[in-house]
């Protein structure tokens, strides 16, 4: 039977492409009714200036969107939601032009947008449509390229003349990526409030601690020679983002700073780290690093140094914390070192009866108070209706919301966060202003501790504004959220870098440019190590104790294994091929080869390479015989993707008296980077497991064709614990496979991964 047969058909999205194809005409007239009705008018009354803005033409084209793959969760998501990400590309011919005060004239001819969108299918119900409502969004910001046409008039229009190509391009992504959701009620009982808004999964707590073996950007003597860097860095989650403090002439940068993200979707969001050298000019590159947050919301605390790719050398150390939000006042720890303890969420719905402005009513003296120019009083506008905007403001961070125009009642939906260091000293004050008068329309004033004896933490009500109407109110939820961390799940296998390793990694294999092709036997010289013990301490205190040079040095050394030869000589082994049983395990000489780790390289293994291999069970097990793997791999074009399906195993050991409870973990060698690494769901109690689970990895053909794939089958042990066993490994060399064919093969497991020559 074709491999192709075990992977599912919900990859492709070729019958939902052909509906895009024949109802492309029709999504052009129903989104020409958008643009002129709901479009058009919003433009014009978010700025005087473009009171007059028209569209002149809309015309979306002849080549539809194109869906090249989607992704379906089902598993490890709430039971009444159905998610789907979407890769989305969109190459169009379409041609929009605008017009201004008929003088200005400006359009778009052409544009591309590729990017991965969110679809969240909630909640589901046991009626008519089945779904109440769908929600859609870019997890991260999309690629998008727009070919202006008349840019340059229309960025002398008062209002856009100080922006540029980029900024617009910035504010129109900004718009499609978290915390922004569109959503559209299928049912009444569904609110769009609710769908908008929900709860963030929690918050990331970054701790930049430092960097080393930077690359030298600054150059003296035209070049000749070679100074340091100026090392910064830029951190983004979604649309939030801080930028460290440079360290001047420095290529082991130590910052020690801490940054908090709010993350609204893990898994999905990612923590992006760009390195830079500061110049007066231009700065220059130094490498970067995507983290999956959803691997830090399992594991909890991660404590790594992580290496920076597109970029000859360097790594970075990071802590990460995953808080969760919780409503558990005991878990309250106020004044942590000027850490946050609590999270606010601020949900703003509406206003009602606002004054015209702060002369309306008498007891409105704040309002005249902040007012210091008054001389908007000459305007005609001074008894029309207000434009009102509401300001947020905790200590110094202020936050503003839009601009609701021409309404004594505006209404705003939006929704805001802020951290809170002391709940019961900080205290929330509102701002309601006319964005036209610059005058205070109304205030109040909400002590954060009265969110603690409120039910659920959470006030949900009209307030009275004072220094304004006597029916002058603000509609508002606001949620006070505990930041905590959970214990992780007794049951739960650890995803994240610690999983992998007995303490920090030390780092010697540097990744090259991605320009560059990766050539797996290019790496430095490594220094005589000692023998590594039969049964190398579990990272149990990995967090927050700090390992011995000695536990560095094994940690290295468990990376690489050879085969002593007969005449003492140390040889690689090659990598595995189907069935073939070995009749020992090796012990590995304890200098390294650098011609041998291409070859090698196995990584997270522990160092069981004693004859006598003992088992929790009290049995010894004698090298050969640990069971087999069956694995199914296929390149897929359309997709641009190495597809690897773990199908099941076969005569595990039994490393426990209960027998065993396998998983298995995946690299794609010689990445070894966290988003490359790929694991299966446990099975209870089974040395004969199915699994049949499918990943993916975006990769070229041509790249793929010189990877090897470095899968390992353990066992889960409770948190409790802190143990898990190697039940084997295997080295798959893809070079050696038709991927285009795809092939399924059973593989022995043995300790190294490796088959004896």
């Amino acid at each position: 039977m074709p491999a192709w047969v075990h992977f599912p058909d919900v990859e492709k999205a070729d019958w939902l492409n052909q509906i895009l194809d024949q109802a492309w005409p029709y999504f052009g007239i129903f989104m020409e009714k958008v643009f002129r009705n709901s479009i058009e008018p919003a433009v014009r009354a978010s700025n005087i200036h473009l009171k007059t803005f028209t569209f002149t033409k809309i015309h979306f084209g002849e080549k539809p969107l194109k869906i090249k793959g989607v992704k379906a969760y089902t598993k490890g998501v709430d039971k009444r939601q159905v998610i789907l990400d979407l890769q989305i590309s969109y190459v169009a011919d379409c041609e929009i032009n605008v017009e201004i005060k008929k003088i200005c004239k400006a359009g778009v001819k052409g544009m591309q947008l590729h990017g991965t969108l969110r679809v969240i299918l909630e909640p589901l119900i046991g009626q008519s449509p089945l779904v109440g409502g769908v929600t859609f969004f870019f997890i991260r910001r999309p690629l998008l390229e727009i070919n202006w046409t008349g840019l340059t008039n229309l960025l002398d229009v008062p209002g856009l003349n100080d922006m540029s190509d980029g900024a617009i391009l910035d504010i129109i992504s900004s718009y499609m990526v978290l915390p922004n959701r569109y959503c559209i009620p299928l049912i009444d009982q569904v609110q769009l409030a609710q769908m908008r808004f929900p709860l963030p999964s929690g918050v990331v707590r970054v701790h930049l601690i430092e960097a080393e073996d930077l690359v030298p950007k600054d150059t003296y003597m035209m070049g000749m020679v070679k100074g340091k860097s100026d090392p910064y860095a830029n951190l983004r989650v979604g649309t939030q983002s801080n930028r460290s403090k440079t360290i001047k002439e420095n290529l082991n940068p130590k910052w020690n700073e801490v940054y908090e993200f709010v993350v609204h979707e893990a898994p999905g969001q990612d923590l992006e780290l760009e390195m830079f050298d500061e110049d007066p000019d231009k700065d220059d590159f130094l490498g970067s690093l995507v983290i999956e947050l959803g691997e830090v919301m399992n594991d909890r605390v991660v404590d790594e140094w992580f290496p920076l790719s597109d970029i000859e050398r360097g790594k970075v150390h990071l802590k990460l914390e995953w808080l969760s939000l919780l409503m558990d006042l005991d878990r309250l720890v106020e004044n942590n070192h000027g850490l946050s303890c609590a999270m606010l969420v601020v949900y703003l719905d509406s206003a009602y009866n606002l004054p015209r402005n702060h002369f309306e009513y008498s007891n409105n003296e704040y309002g005249m108070k902040k007012n210091k120019n008054p001389k908007y009083l000459k305007s005609k506008k001074s008894n029309g209706e207000p434009s009102a905007h509401v300001e947020f403001s905790i200590d110094k961070e202020l936050q503003k919301s839009k601009v609701s125009r021409s309404t004594k009642d505006p209404v705003w939906e939006e929704s805001f966060t802020f951290f809170i260091k002391n709940v019961h000293s900080q205290c929330l004050t509102i701002e309601i202003k006319d964005d036209d008068r610059k005058c205070v329309l109304g205030v109040l004033s909400l002590p954060l501790k009265r969110l603690l004896t409120a039910a659920e933490m959470t006030m949900d009500q009209r307030f009275q504004l004072e220094h304004a109407g006597p029916s002058s109110m603000i509609k508002m939820k606001a949620m006070l959220r505990v930041l905590a961390m959970k214990e992780p799940d007794p049951d739960s296998v650890y995803t994240g870098l610690n999983a992998l390793k007995k303490g920090p990694l030390s780092l010697k294999n540097k990744r090259s440019n991605r320009n560059e092709s990766s050539s797996p036997t290019a790496h430095p010289a490594y220094p005589v190590l000692p023998t590594p013990p039969a049964h190398p301490a579990h990272p149990a205190n990995r967090l927050n104790s700090a390992l011995s040079e000695d536990n560095l040095e094994r940690e290295s050394s468990s990376h690489y294994n050879l085969r002593p030869s007969s005449n003492g000589e140390s040889k690689p082994m090659t990598p595995a091929a189907p069935i073939m049983r070995t009749s020992s395990v090796s012990r590995p000489r304890t200098r390294l080869d650098t011609q041998s780790i291409d070859l090698s390289i196995c990584s997270s293994r522990f160092d069981l390479t004693e004859d006598q291999i003992p088992f929790p069970n009290g049995t010894n097990y004698q090298a050969g015989g640990l069971g087999e793997i069956q694995m199914t791999v296929r390149y897929v074009p359309q997709r641009k993707s190495l597809t690897v399906l773990v199908n099941s195993c076969r005569n595990l050991i039994a490393a426990s008296q209960g027998g065993s409870d396998p998983y298995v973990r995946i690299y794609l060698f010689p990445e070894r980077s966290w988003s490359s690494r790929k694991k299966t769901t446990v099975k209870k109690k089974s040395v004969n497991p199915l699994f049949d689970e499918k990943f993916e990895y975006s990769v070229p053909l041509e790249e793929a064709q010189r990877r090897k794939l470095d899968i390992a089958v353990k066992h889960n042990k409770s948190f409790t614990s802190h143990e898990r066993k190697e039940l084997g490994k295997v080295l798959v060399d893809l070079s050696q496979q038709d991927l285009i064919q795809g092939f399924t093969q059973w593989y022995e497991l043995s300790m190294d991964g490796l088959q004896k020559s």
